[in-house]
């Protein structure tokens, strides 16, 4: 029976070894961004377009304000901040959210994620005044969305009282929340309405507009918000996302030659494509490129380039606001975005 199990281990390390990036492994133990998902259960539910990891310059600041996501539909935006929190959620006396483990000590303590995001709304407010793009009074509103099932809510009272009989603790007590964040079972309770996830929210400033202004300032919004600077975009194999920066290529001379082409000032985005079976260090991966081009939604068939490479090239990527830096093999990414 040993035998057997040490063979299995060799055989799953060889498997591994050939058929996986190490990194990609890492990601899928890790927290993994459940931004991308959000943003799709959105469209889907009520339509319009959830723009992902923003970089709205602040002027105050002088720097860049990551904003999760802003969900444009006809008649408002929301601005959305994602608080993937897992365990016992509460909210301490200063604003500050709090999680612990069910069976763990360890805490997780960060800012009050809903002061935060109001914040953002002032931004991006200002920042779409500056682009020519003032909006009414009451079009942007903000939400704290938890989508993970494992987030649970509770609050100081139900430690202190220990109730035998609780099953279900962040329906109990999701009220202690306040009214602009959504719990995981709030989340998945959502279902599309005729107006939106958020009515009730507009003051009316539109209703009584033209609808021909009404149109024209949707198009423009969605317009300043798409060129806006953002983090790239890394997609894995598996539907796994990262935000974060590309720094460059690794791999041959010659392969590198051929991705010479591949800068932000010129390119958009790049999809990856497999010319053999097997991502293997010898296989050849064909890359598509599209230029950089404002004026429509993307390139056509036509105006892709291409380029023929090593598998074993890699995509250098520093995470978002992190200092850490990764290698991805080219056979292990599906596309990659590249902000202005």
């Amino acid at each position: 029976m040993w035998v057997e199990i040490i063979c299995g281990l060799i055989i799953y390390q060889l498997f591994r070894r050939f058929f996986y990036d190490d990194d990609v492994l890492d990601v899928e133990t890790a927290d993994s961004d459940s931004l991308f998902p959000v943003a799709a259960r959105l469209e889907k539910l009520y339509g319009g377009k959830a723009y992902v990891g923003l970089r709205i310059p602040d002027a105050d600041s002088g720097s860049r304000q990551t904003i999760d996501m802003v969900h444009v539909t006809k008649g408002e935006a929301v601005v959305i901040s994602i608080q993937n929190l897992s365990g016992f959620v509460s909210i301490d006396g200063d604003g500050s959210w709090v999680s612990a483990g069910r069976s763990s000590h360890k805490t997780d303590r960060r800012p009050d994620p809903v002061a935060e995001v109001k914040r953002q709304v002032a931004i991006l407010e200002s920042y779409l005044e500056q682009r020519g793009a003032p909006l009414p009074e009451g079009y942007l509103s903000y939400r704290v969305i938890c989508p993970n099932p494992n987030f649970r809510s509770h609050s100081p009272i139900s430690e202190r009282c220990n109730m035998p009989n609780q099953t279900n603790a962040s329906t109990m007590y999701a009220d202690h929340f306040p009214p602009e964040v959504l719990t995981y079972d709030q989340w998945q309770q959502l279902k599309p309405e005729p107006k939106s996830l958020f009515s009730g929210w507009i003051k009316g400033s539109l209703r009584g507009g033209k609808k021909e202004m009404q149109e024209s300032m949707h198009q423009n919004l969605n317009f300043i918000i798409a060129t806006s600077p953002t983090w790239d975009r890394l997609e894995l194999k598996g539907d796994k996302y990262l935000l974060g920066e590309f720094l460059e290529f690794k791999g041959k001379h010659d392969d590198i030659q051929s991705l010479k082409n591949i800068r932000r000032s010129k390119i958009n985005r790049l999809v990856i494509q497999k010319t053999s079976m097997f991502g293997l260090a010898h296989s050849k991966l064909q890359v598509l490129y599209s230029p950089r081009d404002y004026r429509n939604d993307g390139a056509s068939a036509s105006e892709w380039n291409e380029a023929t490479v090593r598998s074993s090239t890699e995509v250098v990527f520093q995470l978002q606001e992190s200092t850490k830096v990764r290698k991805f093999k080219l056979s292990s990414v599906s596309s990659m975005s590249l902000s202005a």
